[in-house]
């Protein structure tokens, strides 16, 4: 995957030198954030109003940390040499830019946002929030009290999703047909995020993403006569295990789109005359042909969690229903092999999960967090701001 261009430095600010700031500015620190999946000239519209409002500007770049997919192809480095690249020097001397994953919990990820500002922001300095209210996924922008909120009026018809629509939808059949795309993103995004999308458009995964995208396209016209928009019902099992003097965790590697590739919970969806746990005893079985006995399986139950954050999968709403199962300490572990939607089974060491968080499907690394003592290897550390 490409990654930001080396001028990018990478060094921890705690707040920019008093002489490097324009002192006639009212605000110390305006914050935007966003996923700029990609940019586009509403986010410069709102990035331009930030620059004049406050001396500094700290731009959160969310989603960080996932695995690529239709919704955010592009990694955080690859957004923040977007934005540096559509401002002057002068402007981006000014503008800090800040990773945070998604937490698929509301509380967890505005922490996660105020502990990423506050590392930039003297105490004492004013802070403000900028930002526009689209639609309800940016009821976020209420969330932060005690940071003044500039609520500016939507700056043209500016959204991303189309974008990448006509980008993934329209641009790989042929050079002719990317620059035809290119052509109708030409007056709504910075000519400099243009030319990283024309050259992203080479690279092995523009056309995985592009694959993803038709497949989820697909998905949804099949379901596009319903009466009403489908809410999809679903298990995982997650199946502990201590062995061989560490603790693992039996994973599927996906065989199909969506997420091909990538490492999940073995799970699918809810069979019409199933129970839940009927489902995750037999999803449990063909994907890992695991011969865990369903005593045992039940015996090692220790809980049932729902997930139903309504932005956790692309292909819907999709509310999946986590097994929680615990084996204990076992001589060895029991043999797996990956079977029926999964390209390969087998259990994974818990220490060794955080270095897997961008390689997980959805928010299955997420998930995992909430059952297992994982310590993230991806945190907002000095090395991960751009400044």
């Amino acid at each position: 995957m490409p990654q930001a261009s080396s001028h990018i430095s990478s060094k921890r600010v705690l707040s920019a030198a008093p002489e490097t700031l324009p002192t006639s500015l009212p605000l110390h620190t305006a914050v935007l954030i966003g996923r700029f999946q990609p940019l586009h000239n509403g986010h410069m519209a709102l990035l331009h109003a930030a620059l004049e409002r406050a001396r500094q500007v700290v731009v959160v770049l969310g989603s960080a940390w996932q695995a690529p997919s239709p919704k955010n192809p592009f990694s955080w480095q690859e957004r923040a040499q977007m934005l540096r690249a559509s401002l002057s020097k002068e402007q981006a001397d000014r503008v800090h830019c800040v990773p945070v994953r998604d937490y698929y919990n509301e509380p967890l990820w505005v922490h996660a946002v105020r502990d990423a500002v506050g590392a930039l922001v003297p105490e004492g300095a004013s802070v403000a929030l900028v930002g526009h209210f689209k639609d309800a996924s940016s009821s976020y922008l209420a969330r932060f009290p005690g940071w003044e909120l500039i609520s500016l009026p939507r700056l043209g018809q500016f959204d991303a999703t189309p974008l990448r629509e006509i980008y993934l939808g329209e641009g790989g059949s042929s050079p002719q047909a990317m620059e035809a795309a290119l052509a109708k993103l030409a007056d709504q995004i910075p000519e400099s995020t243009l030319a990283f999308l024309r050259r992203w458009a080479h690279t092995p995964l523009y056309a995985r993403m592009q694959k993803e995208w038709q497949m989820l396209q697909a998905y949804k016209e099949a379901w596009s006569k319903a009466p009403y928009a489908p809410v999809f019902v679903t298990v995982d099992a997650l199946l502990r295990c201590h062995a061989r003097g560490q603790d693992q965790v039996l994973l599927i590697q996906r065989g199909h789109a969506p997420g091909l590739g990538l490492w999940a919970l073995p799970g699918g969806f809810l069979e019409q005359r199933d129970s839940l746990w009927q489902s995750c005893v037999r999803e449990l079985r063909e994907e890992t042909c695991a011969t865990v006995s369903e005593a045992d399986l039940l015996a090692a139950l220790q809980a049932v969690q729902v997930f139903d954050h309504p932005d956790r999968s692309l292909r819907g709403r999709t509310i999946t229903h986590v097994h929680y199962l615990d084996l204990g300490m076992q001589p060895s572990l029991p043999p797996v092999q990956g079977a029926d939607d999964a390209a390969q089974a087998r259990w994974v060491p818990v220490a060794d999960l955080a270095q897997m968080e961008g390689e997980f499907f959805e928010d299955h690394f997420q998930i995992l967090c909430q059952f297992l003592p994982i310590t993230l290897a991806n945190t907002d550390s000095p090395a991960q701001r751009v400044a």
